[in-house]
């Protein structure tokens, strides 16, 4: 089983550059993607063989996020159940034996303007996953913002503090994975140095591997022993952060 998460930053410019390429040769059985800046209607994704399910955003050209998915989830869920999701950045679906959240958390903003809001989004979040736990293993995706160890971005001294890197942030990561959940890339490479997700578009920043991990995969505890891969595909081009993906030893969701 064979899962990707990828913030396309936009998928309508994705596919100008090769989008459709890479999700043909990964070939996953769940493709996950965040800010997908667009609104319903606004492009005709031929992906043959998967079902798809959108959550869009009010704001026209902002956040949002899809799922494309082999087999058919026997249920599908927006948000996380307390009230409307009008930034379209959770989708939900259910299998027979898991949970796939696809996630793409606000940022904090650079003058930490939305923390105080960042944080409470991510209260809710855990009790919504834990609540999900409860009942079935969870696959947690996404582009979660936070680089949650200073293994995990390039300069991490001159960043303390600052959006994504500032210590609330990082503390409800470290919340999350005490709650019964597990970073997978770091479960099996505790110790990988210069291993980003995601890089600046300032001059040769990605050429220089200058970056950030903020982009995951984590799951339910109990999953541990059917994790095989969780990798980073770094040479994957057409947005300012590149694909992750997950394998894992089951024969179907």
């Amino acid at each position: 089983m064979k899962l990707i998460s990828w913030n396309v930053n936009g998928i309508r410019a994705c596919v100008r550059k090769g989008f459709l390429d890479y999700f043909q040769e990964v070939n996953a059985d769940v493709f996950c993607i965040q800010e997908t800046k667009l609104q319903e209607g606004q492009i005709d994704l031929q992906l043959e063989g998967y079902y798809q399910y959108w959550n869009y955003a009010v704001k026209k050209g902002y956040s949002g996020t899809a799922v494309f998915t082999k087999q058919k989830p026997l249920s599908v869920s927006y948000g996380v159940g307390k009230e409307s999701e009008d930034e379209g950045r959770i989708i939900t679906l259910e299998f027979e034996q898991c949970y796939v959240v696809n996630v793409y958390t606000p940022n904090s903003k650079r003058d930490l303007a939305r923390l105080e809001e960042r944080l409470q989004w991510e209260d809710d979040l855990l009790v919504y996953l834990k609540k999900l736990n409860s009942r079935k293993a969870v696959i947690l995706c996404g582009d979660l913002n936070v680089a949650h160890a200073e293994i995990d971005l390039r300069n991490p001294k001159p960043n303390r503090g600052n959006s994504g890197f500032t210590i609330e942030e990082r503390g409800k990561m470290t919340t999350l994975l005490a709650s019964g959940f597990l970073d997978t890339f770091r479960y099996l490479y505790p110790n990988q140095e210069g291993a980003y997700t995601w890089w600046s578009y300032m001059n040769k920043v990605r050429e220089r591997n200058i970056g950030w991990r903020i982009d995951y995969f984590i799951v339910s505890e109990r999953m541990k022993n059917v994790i095989q891969e969780s990798a980073i595909h770094p040479h994957v081009m057409g947005s300012d952060h590149c694909p992750v993906m997950l394998e894992l030893n089951v024969p179907h969701l």
